[in-house]
């Protein structure tokens, strides 16, 4: 299983050395911290995280409660707070971006692995509900961002779990990134499509070959799973 990924938004530099070596400690995969509103948006896209611990006092025109209005906007990844400010405005303004959790400085090890799991918790309790695809004949409408990109069934070559994401890749080379589950996605798919791995599905319709450990689709190479050798060996003579 893949590890959590994290970056840490901090402006003051050993603050963030700190918390980043302390994630590392926990067993979570953190990428080097970022100390400004821009250089987070882009090791956000640059990164792709399950979650984000945000100074709410960041230095610029703009702070970290307008970062996780962006967030929450664009991205909708689960964020921690990391505040020592508790006046009366800033708890009103943070309040009003409805965050998963909060941590106070100073803090201790534990206090910040309780703070991940909690966001973590609350944040898929609150999206269980919520689906980022929805099936329309022979395609997927994924959502991206704000917007719901079309993908034909046929142009997926297979899907690949990504611990809380799920890969599409297309026949066009592109990678569409979704928050969801292949044991959820499968039933979003039409016949075409196989579970074949733990972590893959794949559209048959693009099979080239097969051996005993290995399926090769558009020269990707596929593991198969143990326990889904004989469907697909049984789908394969049905077809």
């Amino acid at each position: 299983m893949s590890k959590i990924k994290i970056v840490v938004v901090e402006d003051e530099v050993i603050i963030a050395d700190n918390i980043c070596n302390t994630l590392v400690d926990l067993g979570y995969d953190v990428s080097e911290p970022a100390i400004s509103y821009s250089e987070a948006i882009s090791t956000i896209d640059a990164y792709r995280p399950d979650l984000i611990i945000l100074d709410i006092q960041l230095s610029g025109n703009k702070d970290g409660i307008d970062l996780a209005w962006k967030i929450r906007e664009d991205y909708d990844i689960p964020f921690i707070f990391l505040t020592s400010n508790a006046d009366k405005l800033t708890v009103d303004r943070a309040k009003k971006v409805d965050p998963p959790a909060y941590l106070v400085k100073p803090f201790d090890k534990d206090d910040l692995y309780t703070s991940i799991e909690i966001a973590l918790f609350n944040f898929q309790k609150k999206n269980v509900v919520k689906s980022e695809s929805v099936t329309i004949k022979d395609a997927l409408f994924v959502k991206q961002k704000k917007m719901l990109v079309k993908l034909k069934f046929d142009d997926i070559l297979f899907i690949r779990s990504d611990h809380i994401y799920i890969e599409i890749m297309t026949i066009d080379k592109k990678i569409v990134l979704v928050r969801d589950s292949l044991n959820e996605y499968i039933n979003k798919l039409n016949q075409s499509f196989l579970r074949v791995h733990r972590s893959y599905i794949i559209n048959l319709t693009h099979l080239q070959a097969i051996n005993h450990n290995l399926i090769l689709i558009n020269d990707h190479e596929i593991p198969i799973g143990k326990n889904y050798r004989d469907e697909l060996l049984h789908k394969i003579k049905l077809g």
